[in-house]
């Protein structure tokens, strides 16, 4: 049986990886010991055990900046599509299930989501839990909301992943039962990424969030800020700790780091490498740096010119200088890549594609081959998103050599995502991690993917994401995301030269702030935690 059923519930195989390096706070072991944990489970994944000096403050007003905004900031977790939307509907809304810092899924508004064939899911509701208007939490308000990514007129996000849903049906006002197409023994984990956060039955209007998160939403301005106050009704006991949170949309850099040192905010979202250096060599702040699976990824669409030529490509990931840009870019603050969304320290991690070197003799022949000696080709870039303007003016400078020319052109972040990401020929993204690899892959690289970056089609590869999602072998399960690996690695037209740790900036004043490797400030869910002192 897949399931969980306690606070430290059980993990599904391919994130089975506790990250030992992370420290407990005194408030996680007391949690643990509380659900029983050292009895069902012992500290197994937690080889050091400390307690932390400082304990929670109530009360206080803290003052965030995300990176991103813009006129298309919302609140309707179906559209939401970068860190800064996260973070604000983790503020308002909550899931079914959760992950926590190391990754491992928990109970949320659910109090167990098990199934013994990985089709047939039964979710057991919590009890007590309110909306932000008093309205009780039922098994409609999760049908309404999962149900709604499948209606293509929503344009969810999620709207392929919830294709996997066949049917949902309240059972009673405190059971729902979810019938997949065929098995995933994932779907604990992707009821916890914030597209599937729990909206109230019926709501069409996202002018304000009315859920049942830690805080009341009090304020949405898109493309400025958002506020909210403390919920005194969570069903979280102890948080939240801050009365009040407000979350600024700060793109441009210098002044969101400025912002900070002054005092004016007290913590920010994407540090660059040069900011991490100024903060720490301060007394009053510090840079919280979190391996994750996040990358900006070289985007060649594979389906119009120059990139349906796949000797274009393969000359394309020759020319990827992935060492320069860890070393100079990054400052250090990353991992090279081998083209693959799979970080080298995930346990499905193929280990047998070795990036491909910085090879401007391999990259000229293919060039040759291609039949593009001299020509010339415009890459779009933007501000905002790490190492993109740096790795198209590197990538420039270096294909000089492989007689082929680049224009490096930039253009506003503001609109970015609507008007060139996917669709221009050779462009930028970045993508945040995501908890499983199948979710990754069905969003990513699918051919029928709504946000498949490339246009990249591949049957074998399509075949393969779905018979893994049902399969409970490890073995046979790390074998079949090698060879889907293999697959990206020798033919999608998606570069990813660097994963990009996540590195953000807070004044010691904020206490509870820990690195979370399911994303930038603490999983995009730092406001639920962290408390300012004195």
């Amino acid at each position: 049986m897949s399931e969980f059923r306690n606070e430290f519930g059980a993990v599904t195989p391919d994130m089975t990886r506790a990250i030992g390096e992370k420290k407990l706070s005194r408030r996680a072991l007391m949690k643990l010991l509380s659900a029983g944990a050292v009895m069902s489970s012992g500290l197994i994944g937690f080889p050091e055990v400390s307690f932390a000096a400082d304990a929670p403050v109530k009360g206080g007003k803290l003052r965030a900046a995300m990176s991103n905004a813009s006129a298309t900031d919302t609140l309707d977790p179906a559209k939401g599509n970068n860190s800064g939307d996260y973070t604000r509907q983790y503020m308002f809304y909550n899931g079914l299930t959760e992950l926590d810092k190391n990754l491992m899924v928990q109970p949320a508004l659910a109090e167990s989501v098990d199934s013994d064939d990985g089709v047939t899911w039964r979710v057991v509701l919590r009890k007590g839990v309110t909306f932000h208007d008093g309205k009780p939490f039922t098994s409609r308000d999760v049908v309404y909301s999962l149900s709604r990514h499948k209606d293509p007129a929503v344009a969810s996000n999620a709207f392929k992943l919830a294709e996997q849903m066949s049917t949902i049906k309240a059972l009673n006002d405190s059971e729902v039962q979810i019938v997949l197409s065929q098995a995933n023994f994932d779907l604990p984990y992707m009821l916890a990424t914030s597209p599937f956060l729990i909206i109230q039955d019926g709501t069409t209007s996202f002018n304000k969030a009315v859920g049942t998160g830690p805080y009341i939403c009090k304020e949405f301005s898109p493309g400025v800020r958002s506020v909210g106050t403390r919920n005194p009704n969570y069903f979280k006991p102890g948080l939240p700790h801050l009365d009040e949170v407000e979350l600024l949309g700060v793109t441009d850099q210098a002044a969101r780091v400025n912002a900070l040192m002054s005092g004016d905010l007290h913590i920010v979202s994407t540090l660059s490498a040069t900011d991490c250096k100024r903060i720490k060599a301060t007394s009053n702040f510090a840079v919280l740096e979190s391996k994750s699976g996040m990358y900006t990824n070289l985007i060649i669409r594979t389906d119009i010119k120059p990139g349906n030529n796949e000797d274009f490509v393969l000359a394309m990931k020759y020319l990827q200088p992935r060492e320069m840009l860890v070393k100079t870019v990054l400052q250090g603050y990353g991992d090279v890549s081998n083209d693959t969304p799979v970080p080298p320290w995930h346990p499905l991690y193929n280990n047998a594609l070795k990036p491909r070197p910085l090879d401007v003799a391999k990259a000229k022949f293919h060039i040759q081959k291609a039949g593009m000696n001299g020509a010339t080709v415009e890459i779009i870039t933007t501000p905002n998103i790490e190492g993109a303007v740096e790795g198209g003016q590197l990538i420039q400078q270096v294909a000089r050599g492989a007689g082929l020319n680049f224009k490096v052109r930039r253009v506003p972040y503001d609109g970015y995502w609507s008007t060139h990401w996917t669709k221009d020929p050779v462009g930028y993204g970045s993508i945040n991690p995501r908890p499983t690899l199948d979710m990754l892959f069905s969003q990513f690289y699918l051919s029928s993917a709504p946000n498949n970056e490339s246009g990249w089609k591949n049957d074998q590869f399509d075949q393969l994401v779905v018979v893994a999602r049902g399969e409970r072998d490890q073995a046979k399960r790390k074998q079949m995301y090698g060879d889907m690996q293999k697959l990206i690695y020798d033919h999608c037209g998606t570069l990813i030269p660097t994963f990009i740790s996540s590195t953000d900036g807070y004044s010691k004043k904020v206490g509870g702030v820990e690195a979370w490797p399911s994303g930038m400030m603490m999983g995009y869910r730092f406001h639920e935690f962290a408390w300012l002192n004195a």
